[in-house]
């Protein structure tokens, strides 16, 4: 991930915690103390996360030293210790929390995409995750997909032309839209694959006359209209389906032949894995 993006992810939600100064350990614990304090897993899933944690740890406190024992993407058990660190007793405090509330929720993401990707062996199709991320943590909510090995769609606004209904309704129709967004791109030089999302065969229809985009996304389609959808299109673009599916369904709808599933709750609804950091 862009290491420009997680370093100021890190400076901002250290200035959020700390605020004029972490006044409990001020007040309780010698300036130059020294400490050390084990990372222990208390739920099974699938670990995301070290690797920032080890960038959280070096922005507070470079002299910190860290002793890893399991990296992101392996399987964790109730009572794995992760990793030991060690050094100013302050500044591991100061980097516990930032610690946890990131590797919980990553880990939480990894594993559930992880256990969705299992549901997809055997098929052609990959699962995507979308923009239903919290505001502020995006980077590491689409790195923790990446971990659990699902694929990024794309990262903002800015770096995909997505076409989407609202679009295309402002637009006045499909083929207007399209060439609008082509238009656009030659004028302005950029190199953008464009997506356009169809609700029903019609739609898929005009876009299918107009051409000239890269990827069709199929929202809310029925199976019986999924496949009739991939027969039609034939092979001709990238394909991907979205809206109301979940673990109980996502087989049914990669049978369908389709490249790319994409589901929001990767990221706006997941549990985090209960993970404590504890002096020892």
């Amino acid at each position: 991930m862009d290491k420009q993006i997680i370093d100021l992810f890190i400076k901002n939600a250290v200035a959020e915690d700390l605020g004029d100064g972490d006044h409990t350990s001020l007040s309780t614990i010698p300036a130059n103390a020294q400490g050390k304090a084990k990372l222990i897993i208390k739920e099974d899933g699938i670990l995301a996360g070290v690797e920032l944690a080890l960038q959280i740890f070096n922005y507070i406190d470079s002299s910190l030293v860290v002793e890893m024992f399991i990296n992101d993407g392996e399987e964790i058990k109730y009572g794995d210790i992760v990793f030991n660190v060690s050094g100013n007793t302050h500044t591991i405090l100061l980097a516990e929390r930032l610690v946890l509330n990131c590797m919980q929720r990553m880990s939480g993401i990894a594993t559930k995409t992880h256990n969705i990707v299992k549901l997809l062996a055997g098929y052609k199709t990959k699962l995507l995750d979308t923009r239903k991320t919290t505001p502020g943590l995006r980077v590491i909510e689409k790195w923790a997909v990446r971990i659990g090995g699902g694929v990024n769609h794309r990262i903002g606004l800015y770096d995909m032309i997505l076409i989407k209904d609202n679009h295309v309704d402002y637009a006045g129709g499909i083929a207007k839209a399209i060439n609008a967004a082509n238009q656009y791109l030659k004028i302005n030089a950029k190199a953008l694959q464009i997506e356009i999302e169809v609700r029903n065969l019609s739609e898929l229809s005009a876009v299918l006359l107009t051409g000239n985009v890269d990827r069709i996304m199929l929202d809310n389609f029925k199976i019986a209209d999924l496949k009739e959808a991939i027969q039609l299109i034939d092979g001709r673009f990238i394909t991907e389906a979205s809206g109301g599916i979940t673990e109980f369904n996502i087989m049914d709808y990669a049978a369908c032949g389709v490249d790319y599933i994409s589901m929001g709750a990767l990221t706006h609804s997941v549990k985090s894995i209960d993970m404590s950091l504890k002096a020892f």
